[in-house]
């Protein structure tokens, strides 16, 4: 029976051969306005949509490369002329082929329409006002927070006798916590968890949060000075002697 089946199979290697070339072109072609695009919108991610006569194309891409070039005719229905996954079929491609011209002139109007739109934009900006007066004031008062800080921390590292350590208290009702490497400070921290580091060893606080924290300061170090009053306190009433 199949013997008898003798019917002429046409190839479609031409055709999509030819396919193959459009779409190539095609690629290349609207790579350029992709690249066009990404440098003028200032970024490597983004699209654009163009509208024609007898629809709209809309072109993405990615790291400034082209992604996909879409056409949607007003007639409706969506030719992927360009796509990551898979190429268009032929009479779609031909559909979509036919208004590529005008989405070409369509792009560049677009980029005429910004021609001059800068050109009365100014660039006589006012005088920037230093931060170096600040800055130097707020470095000073931190060197002498550091300086105060580093004093109680060799305290408590003669008193205590580790390398590691870490003093709390609360001024205010706000919590205070010194932490220590042996005789130097590590951080002194207002606030608990997510609180102000007044001192670090990353990046300094901001002016406002110094000069707030500055006077409350004072109250840390007089609760570190109870503190040790205390220890003495307990200590006194040791004797040798087994006499209180």
């Amino acid at each position: 029976m199949t013997d008898e089946l003798d019917f002429d199979i046409l190839s479609a290697e031409d055709t999509t051969t030819r396919r193959d070339e459009v779409v190539t072109a095609v690629t290349d072609h609207a790579g350029q306005i992709a690249r066009e695009l990404a440098i003028l919108q200032g970024g490597d991610y983004g699209q654009e949509t163009f509208s024609t006569r007898k629809g709209k194309w809309t072109l993405k891409y990615e790291g400034g490369a082209l992604q996909y070039l879409r056409y949607k005719g007003k007639s409706g229905g969506e030719i992927y002329v360009v796509s990551t996954k898979q190429p268009p079929e032929p009479g779609d491609l031909a559909s979509a082929m036919r208004d590529y011209d005008e989405f070409v002139e369509s792009y560049n109007e677009f980029v005429r329409s910004l021609d001059g739109v800068l050109d009365d934009v100014g660039t006589d900006f006012p005088a920037v006002e230093t931060t170096e007066t600040v800055v130097a004031e707020r470095d000073r008062i931190l060197g002498r927070i550091r300086e105060v800080c580093d004093t109680i921390c060799g305290e408590l590292h003669r008193y205590d006798g580790t390398d590691y350590g870490t003093f709390r208290t609360t001024v205010s009702g706000t919590r205070w916590e010194l932490k220590r490497e042996e005789a130097r400070a590590s951080y002194l921290r207002v606030g608990g968890e997510g609180g102000i580091y007044l001192l670090s060893q990353y990046e300094a606080p901001s002016a406002p949060d110094v000069r707030e924290l500055t006077d409350e300061f004072v109250g840390f170090v007089e609760a570190y000075n109870e503190h040790v009053e205390e220890l003495e306190a307990s200590l006194s009433q040791v004797s040798l002697d087994g006499r209180d």
